[in-house]
């Protein structure tokens, strides 16, 4: 299996050339068909060089925009592991197109996200409202597959919507993302000092799609490698590349980009938020002194209790009952079981506190010595 490579050429050529079921993760940003006539000038006469490059304009007509789309989106789809995740980004021109040629090949969609632009190009003429955002979805390849979701590291990159975040809050990533254009030093620029690419995307984007959907070691394919965000993204978080690119000065100057990009060894890399503590069972608990036989089990905020046995079974009423299904009772939920872990108390030292502390200082005590 390739790695760590860029290919060139036309992405619906290469895409067959990989196996089935071979890529964990996809980001493609593919041609938007902007369908730009004449010049557009600036307010002081200067005129804007926006995306008007050959590769956006080489359709004739929609038929075969979409024709073209079809074909390069089936192969992704064919290449795309059972549980991968596949990331599609546009503009208004393209993007309900291409979402309604994704659910005709079966794609199943997890979300769509609003990437905002803090720093928009003006809408110059004043005839329309600003088009200040582009809009990503998010996919798998069916409706059963178990895609990555690093749910507590999405947790972590929320910090500009969080207001107490360095005090350690967190909240879910929701699906409104608010990053600046591709500006500044960031931005590359070709022998003459211009600008390389028309639509070069932000690191930061392509870094929280790679970061959140994918693990480390997995293999990325962007089949529209452009600057090679994508490939500098998935370095940094030690994601394996696949890029597939039809221009040739595009690759010359993102191979210089991609060599001085190093691997962030860090805790949003390696997922570590989102690692599952070990499990520990009630019986090992009370064999260690850490809970005791026939002890009180109290209902978070609440009067009644249930009564612990050295099997980790909870008696209330002369019946015995897991903890869980005991805290659904009680607390007169829909479900039949809540995390117990998370309702019940016992004494110590003459306070309330929660079981789930006393199992975390177990976890503590028990791997400290391994």
């Amino acid at each position: 299996m390739l790695k760590n490579q860029i290919l060139k050429g036309d992405c619906r050529e290469i895409l067959k050339r990989l196996p089935d079921d071979s890529i964990d993760l996809i980001f493609a940003d593919p041609p938007y068909w902007m369908r730009v006539d004449g010049v557009l000038n600036r307010p002081e006469g200067g005129e804007f060089d926006g995306c008007d490059d050959e590769w956006d304009r080489d359709f004739k007509n929609d038929d075969e925009y979409i024709k073209f789309s079809r074909e390069w989106l089936s192969e992704c789809k064919r290449v795309l592991k059972p549980n991968g995740s596949f990331w599609l980004i546009g503009g208004m021109q393209c993007i309900y197109s291409l979402g309604g040629l994704m659910q005709e090949l079966g794609f199943w969609f997890i979300n769509d996200v609003i990437w905002q632009k803090s720093n928009p190009t003006p809408n110059f003429m004043g005839t329309r409202l600003n088009n200040s955002h582009e809009t990503l979805i998010w996919a798998c390849k069916d409706k059963k597959a178990k895609f990555t979701f690093n749910y507590k590291t999405a947790k972590e990159l929320n910090k500009e919507n969080v207001l107490n975040f360095d005090k350690g809050e967190r909240k879910q990533l929701g699906s409104v993302w608010k990053f600046t254009l591709c500006s500044g030093n960031e931005r590359l620029k070709d022998e003459n000092g211009a600008k390389l690419h028309s639509t070069q995307k932000p690191l930061a984007l392509l870094y929280r799609i790679i970061a959140i959907s994918s693990k480390l070691g997995d293999t990325v394919l962007d089949p529209f490698g452009g600057t090679m965000t994508t490939a500098a993204a998935a370095k940094k978080l030690g994601r394996n590349f696949i890029m597939i690119e039809k221009d040739e000065k595009y690759i010359k100057f993102a191979k210089k980009r991609l060599e001085n990009i190093k691997f962030d060894d860090d805790d949003i890399c390696k997922a570590k938020f989102d690692e599952k503590p070990p499990k520990v069972s009630m019986g090992e608990m009370i064999e260690a002194g850490y809970f005791k036989n026939d002890e009180k089990f109290y209902l978070k905020n609440s009067d009644k209790f249930a009564i612990l046995d050295k099997n980790g079974k909870l008696n209330f009423q002369n019946k015995n009952y897991d903890m869980h299904s005991l805290a659904a009772i009680f607390k007169e939920a829909k479900s039949s079981r809540l995390n117990g872990f998370e309702y019940w108390q016992v004494l110590r030292e003459g306070k309330k506190i929660s079981i789930n502390l006393i199992r975390e200082k177990y976890r503590k005590d028990k791997y400290a010595k391994c």
